[in-house]
C-alpha cells in the first residue's frame, strides 16, 4: 500500500527538540524542497500553481522494485495551465535532469528514474541508510519527531453507561481511543483523554424507581453492579409493556435533573459503585483517562447553550420543540430540546464542544464511536461549524461490530450479552493453557503472568488489526495464534530477538553507548534497515488517518523482514567482529520498534515466551 506523508510538503519547520529529529521526516522535507527549488526554479512553475502543493508529496511505491520514494509531481504538474505542453515524463525527465545538475540529493539517492505514466522514482544509497539507521537507533525516541502541528486533542471515547457494568460492545472504543491517545501523545500533541459517561438518562429513572420499590434504596450504596443492574434489567422490561411503570421511571429522572435530594443521594451511591466498577475493567485493559465527565457535568449550562444556539440561528423552534435545521435539507431536523422542555444528547454535545474549546483550548476533537452514530455526529459537526468552531478538527472515528464465527453479533453461547470482564478471563486462561503447553517448566506465577500480557494484548491487537470500519469475526483460535500478524507472534519475535542477547551474554544498552557503525553488506540487512526508518512515517499516517491497523501492518512486516534476515545472516557467529556488532544492532533497533510499537497500541511485551 502505498504510503503519502502529510510532512512532505517543503516548510521550514525546525523540532523544538534535536533529539526528536525523523530521519525518514527529515528526507522527506529535504526532497520536497529540492523539488520546490527546481520546479519554480529552472523548469518556471510559479509558486501560486495550485497543484504544487500536491506535486511535493512523496510516497512510498507499492513495489519494491519501483524504489524507496515515489513523486507525483509530473503527474500533478501537467494537469496545470502552464505545463500543457509537455507530457507527464517529459516534466519528469526534466526534473530529474535539473535535480542532478543541483547535486542537492546526491548523498541520498543512489538513482532517480522515471517509471510509468510519469513517476518519478528514488532508490536509496546504502551508506545513506547506514547513517540514517544508526541515528535513528541512538535517539530515545527511535527517530520519530514531533508531528508538524501540533494540537490540543480532545479524544471522547469508551463512554460507558454507568449501573451496569461493560459488555464487549465497549471493548473497540476503548482499545482503539486508548490506541489513538498514544500515538498523538508520542507525537507531541497535547493530548485529553475524556470518558463521556452516561450518567443523567432515562437508565437512571429505572434504576431509582426500581431500588423504592423493591425497598433498596437505602442501601443502593452498599449493592453490587451486578445487583444494580439486576434491578435495572427488571424495570427495563416491565416498561416496554407497562405504562404506568414507564411513566413512574420518567418521574424519576425528573426529580433526579430537578436536584431532589433523595434520588440525588441514591444516584451518588449508585455512581460511587459503577466508576469503582468500571476503574477496575480499565486498570486490567491498562487504559487511562484524564478526564471523566458524563452527561449530568454539562446539565446546569444546557439552557445557556440551547439560548446561545437559538441566538444565532443555529437552532429554531418548531411545533414547540427546538431543533437545528440544515440547508437544502441535507439532514433531517437535529433535536435539541423537546416540546415538554426536556433536553436531548444534541444539547449535552454542544455543551461539551463549548467546554472542551473554552475550558481546555482543544483545535481537534475525535469521537471514537460506532457506525451507527454517524448521522448524529455529521450533523453534529455541521452545526458546530456554523456556530463558531470553524477554526476545530472534528473526526468522527466510527467503527464495525463484533462477530461471532456464525457472523452474528459476538454473544455468550445462551445468547447473552458477553460481559468485558468475562470476555478477559477468558482470554487469560486460553493464554495459560498455551503458556503451560509451550513452555511447563516456568513458574506458576511467571506463567500466570505471561497468561495476562498475551492474553489481553491478543484481545486488543486482534481488534486494532482490522480496518476499523469493517466488522470483524472474533475467533479465540486466530487471536491466541503464534503465527500470523497476531499480538502473540509479535511477542514472541521479541522475547526471540532478546533470546539472542541472552544466549550470547550481551547487552543492549552497550551498542547504544557506543554508537552503531551500520554494515548492511546483504539485501536481507538493507531490507530490514529500510523498513526500521519507515517507523516514523507509518505512526504519523495511523494518527491522520486514525487507523491503529497501518502501524499493526507495519509490526508484521518488520517481523517478516526481521526474520528473514535472521534465517540468512548469522549474528553471533557472524564473520568479523564489525559485522556482528552491525548485526546485534539491527537486532536490537528492531526489538525496540516492536515494544514501542506494541507500546503505542496498548500492548505489553516479555522477556521470554
Amino acid at each position: 500500500m502505498g504510503r503519502r506523508t502529510a510532512r512532505a510538503l517543503a516548510k521550514d519547520h525546525p523540532p523544538d527538540d534535536e533529539e526528536r529529529v525523523a530521519i525518514v521526516s527529515r528526507l522527506h522535507r529535504r526532497v520536497s524542497e529540492a523539488l520546490h527549488e527546481v520546479l519554480t526554479g529552472p523548469l518556471g512553475v510559479s509558486p501560486d500553481e495550485p497543484l504544487l502543493a500536491e506535486a511535493l508529496l512523496l510516497e512510498t511505491p507499492r513495489e519494491e522494485a519501483h524504489g524507496d520514494l515515489t513523486s507525483v509531481a509530473a503527474m500533478r504538474l501537467s494537469q496545470g495551465v502552464g505545463m500543457m505542453k509537455k507530457s507527464p515524463r517529459d516534466i519528469a525527465r526534466a526534473v530529474i535532469e535539473e535535480l542532478t545538475k543541483s547535486g542537492a540529493l546526491d548523498d541520498v539517492f543512489e538513482t532517480m528514474e522515471v517509471a510509468g505514466p510519469g513517476f518519478i522514482n528514488f532508490a536509496f544509497k546504502r551508506s545513506y541508510v547506514e547513517s540514517a539507521a544508526a541515528e535513528c537507533y541512538v535517539s530515545d525516541n527511535l527517530g520519530v519527531e514531533p508531528a508538524d502541528e501540533l494540537h490540543t486533542v480532545v479524544i471522547d471515547f469508551s463512554a460507558p453507561n454507568v449501573a451496569k457494568p461493560m459488555h464487549v460492545g465497549h471493548i473497540r472504543t476503548t482499545i482503539l481511543g486508548d490506541c489513538l491517545q498514544r500515538v498523538l501523545r508520542f507525537l507531541g500533541h497535547t493530548v485529553i483523554g475524556d470518558n463521556h459517561v452516561g450518567d443523567w438518562g432515562t437508565q437512571f429513572g429505572m434504576v431509582i424507581h426500581g431500588l423504592k420499590r423493591k425497598g433498596l434504596a437505602e442501601k443502593a450504596q452498599r449493592l453490587s453492579v451486578d445487583e444494580i443492574e439486576a434491578v435495572y434489567r427488571e424495570v427495563a422490561d416491565a416498561c416496554e409493556t407497562d405504562e404506568a411503570q414507564a411513566d413512574a421511571a420518567r418521574a424519576e429522572v425528573v426529580k433526579l435533573h430537578e436536584g431532589d435530594p433523595e434520588n440525588r443521594r441514591i444516584w451518588e451511591a449508585v455512581m460511587t459503585t459503577s466508576l469503582a466498577d468500571l476503574d477496575a475493567a480499565y486498570e486490567r485493559l491498562d487504559v487511562t483517562f484524564d478526564r471523566t465527565l458524563g452527561e449530568s457535568f454539562y446539565n446546569e449550562v444546557l439552557g445557556e447553550v440551547t439560548a446561545d444556539l437559538k441566538t444565532k440561528g443555529i437552532a429554531r423552534e418548531s411545533e414547540g420543540a427546538l431543533a437545528v435545521f440544515y440547508e437544502d435539507d441535507r439532514y433531517p431536523p437535529f433535536l435539541v430540546q423537546k416540546r415538554d422542555g426536556a433536553y436531548l444528547y444534541a444539547a449535552t454535545d454542544f455543551a461539551t464542544v463549548k467546554h472542551r474549546v473554552d475550558t481546555w483550548g482543544a483545535d481537534w476533537m475525535i469521537y471514537v464511536v460506532d457506525a451507527r452514530q454517524r448521522l448524529h455526529f455529521e450533523q453534529l459537526f455541521d452545526a458546530c461549524r456554523r456556530w463558531g468552531y470553524e477554526h476545530v478538527r472534528f473526526d468522527h472515528c466510527w467503527f464495525g461490530s463484533i462477530l461471532g464465527e456464525d457472523g452474528r453479533p459476538f454473544r455468550t453461547r445462551a445468547g447473552g450479552t458477553v460481559r468485558l470482564s468475562e470476555l478477559l478471563d477468558e482470554a487469560e486462561s486460553r493464554a495459560l493453557a498455551v503458556v503451560e503447553e509451550k513452555n511447563p517448566d516456568l513458574p506458576p506465577e511467571r506463567k500466570r503472568e505471561i497468561a495476562r500480557v498475551v492474553g489481553i494484548g491478543a484481545l486488543k491487537y486482534a481488534d486494532l488489526s482490522q480496518n476499523r470500519t469493517s466488522d470483524y469475526v472474533f475467533s479465540w483460535d486466530k487471536l491466541l495464534a503464534l503465527s500470523g500478524n497476531t499480538a502473540p507472534y509479535m511477542q514472541y519475535m521479541y522475547a526471540r530477538v532478546k533470546s539472542i542477547f541472552r544466549r550470547g551474554g550481551l547487552g543492549a544498552e552497550d551498542l547504544r553507548k557506543r554508537g552503531p557503525a551500520y554494515r548492511l553488506d546483504t539485501p536481507e540487512e538493507l531490507k530490514l534497515a529500510k523498513t526500521l526508518l519507515g517507523f516514523a512515517d507509518v505512526l504519523e499516517l495511523a494518527a491522520d488517518q486514525l487507523r491503529p491497523n497501518f502501524l499493526t501492518a507495519y509490526l508484521y512486516d518488520l517481523a517478516g523482514r526481521f526474520s528473514v534476515f535472521y534465517d540468512n545472516c548469522p549474528v553471533l557467529k557472524a564473520p568479523d567482529d564489525p559485522l556482528k556488532e552491525s548485526r546485534l544492532t539491527l537486532c536490537d533497533h528492531t526489538a525496540r520498534v516492536i515494544r514501542l510499537g506494541l507500546h503505542l497500541l496498548g500492548i505489553d511485551v516479555v522477556e521470554q515466551m
